[in-house]
């Protein structure tokens, strides 16, 4: 009776921690958003594909965004994550976008209910992410060769002004608070005939939204970045990388339905607006990789990081440390004994030659003067 009692104590045991790690492992999907005027990804529902992935790995999908900026993916990548990517990208190494938009939304379970109306995300390539591996790098050469350009920069100097100008841009409205400065309230009309309200007096609906407006402001600087980088000789490629976790306090204020499903839906809206203005800057040559995942950013951090692999330079080889006096002394004694030993031995040379010239007898060379008869 004891040895089946610790079985049982130990099977439960055991059950509690696997299902405890399966939720600390969570859940994630990606979906690679082509441009609506080039073709860079292949299309899920074409006969072009053979088998969707099920599932790609954190690695496979920074070596997708990897090639999309016209890189070689990392030699890491093994013959699996190589097929996967055939999968997913269209077979033409002359056909990249060479600028690509990632962003991790962290926080959220299943975006299914906010995606499946939005047109963007609707025609994405959607898959899992096997989160076997909880971090991996986007693998980019010499900075020289790839600007990187952070969405994640923080800023809090913002005006009722300027969130006015937020919630029009959006198709909603603010209505400011003449007592107190950034206390007003939001309005958002959204695609499932809802409407979202989001008082900037309470802390959660003030995180969320300044959230969104560090995002899109950061986005705004990015095309304007790149606007700078098209009037210069050598046109890099471009990777916009960041994230967001506005949701997760929605969903700690108010719970995981109601208004954290709600602002789902306007971040979703906020992404489609902000990937059209980006087509139309980069002239269709851009590709987006948006990154659900459910953990939080205490849990898990930043999924992509950006690691370059830059070849060595050749100011590498130079003398980390000048030469002294005395050194420069000793090697101009030795140049200069070598020069005067190389000439002397010429000299000497030359003299010999000319005496045995001089005293060389007049007479036939009996080899070179004989008619030698070759049997």
């Amino acid at each position: 009776m004891d040895s089946l009692g610790r079985f049982v104590c130990f099977y439960f045991l055991s059950v509690s921690f696997f299902f405890s790690q399966a939720r600390a492992q969570g859940s994630a999907l990606v979906f690679f958003i082509d441009s609506s005027t080039h073709r860079f990804l292949r299309s899920p529902a074409s006969n072009d594909v053979v088998v969707k992935p099920d599932s790609m790995s954190l690695p496979e999908v920074s070596a997708a965004v990897s090639v999309l900026l016209g890189f070689a993916p990392p030699a890491s990548l093994s013959a699996a994550g190589s097929s996967k990517l055939n999968e997913v990208l269209v077979p033409n190494p002359f056909n990249r976008p060479r600028a690509v938009f990632v962003l991790e939304v962290r926080g959220i379970a299943d975006p299914a209910l906010a995606v499946k109306e939005n047109s963007l995300f609707k025609s994405a390539y959607e898959t899992k992410i096997d989160l076997g591996l909880k971090k991996a790098e986007i693998e980019l050469p010499d900075e020289s060769e790839v600007s990187v350009f952070s969405l994640d920069e923080q800023s809090t100097d913002y005006t009722d002004s300027e969130i006015s100008d937020f919630a029009s841009w959006m198709g909603g409205s603010y209505v400011a608070d003449a007592s107190e400065t950034l206390n007003g309230e939001l309005t958002f009309p959204l695609a499932n005939g809802y409407q979202l309200k989001l008082h900037m007096s309470k802390e959660a609906d003030r995180k969320f939204t300044t959230n969104l407006l560090v995002l899109i402001r950061n986005f705004r600087r990015a095309m304007e970045l790149h606007e700078d980088l098209l009037q210069s000789i050598h046109s890099p490629a471009e990777l916009l990388t960041g994230s967001f976790d506005g949701i997760k306090v929605l969903e700690e204020q108010y719970g995981s339905e109601g208004v954290a499903q709600q602002g789902i839906v306007l971040l979703v809206a906020a992404l489609t607006k902000m990937f059209d203005s980006l087509e139309h800057a980069y002239r269709g040559q851009i590709v987006g990789a948006v990154l659900f995942n459910e953990l939080t950013p205490l849990e898990s951090g930043k999924m992509l990081d950006v690691m370059y692999t830059g070849r060595p330079s050749a100011r590498w080889l130079a003398e980390t440390e000048p030469p002294s006096n005395m050194t420069i002394v000793e090697v101009q004694l030795v140049r200069r004994t070598l020069a005067w030993i190389t000439g002397i031995i010429l000299l000497i040379s030359t003299l010999l030659g000319v005496c045995f010239l001089v005293n060389m007898p007049i007479t036939k060379d009996t080899l070179l003067y004989s008619n030698v008869k070759l049997d």
